[in-house]
């Protein structure tokens, strides 16, 4: 079981090392963004959480595309957009 885990992400690291950086970068961010958004419910500060998902689905949808995952690249792109909006509606 180790070992098929062990052999998917070296893997996933020897086919795109770029792709995985922004993959590893994307996960990270969407953890903490919602870590903070589980845990100061029901309100959370969003002038976060919009920053810290808006890295995670950029770095997400670059990682995507470089690994040429269409439905994935156009759900994380769907995600930067509605974070984009988000960042807007809070900082302007």
């Amino acid at each position: 079981m180790w070992s098929l885990i062990k052999v998917f992400w070296l893997t996933s690291y020897r086919t795109d090392k770029t792709a995985f950086y922004y993959e590893l970068v994307s996960v990270v961010f969407t953890i903490v963004g919602s870590c903070i958004l589980t845990f100061t419910s029901p309100e959370p500060n969003m002038q976060y959480v919009f920053p810290i998902y808006l890295v995670g689905s950029i770095t997400l949808a670059v990682g995507s595309y470089r690994r040429r995952i269409i439905w994935t690249t156009v759900l994380a792109s769907w995600f930067t957009i509605m974070n984009v909006i988000g960042n807007i509606k809070v900082f302007f």
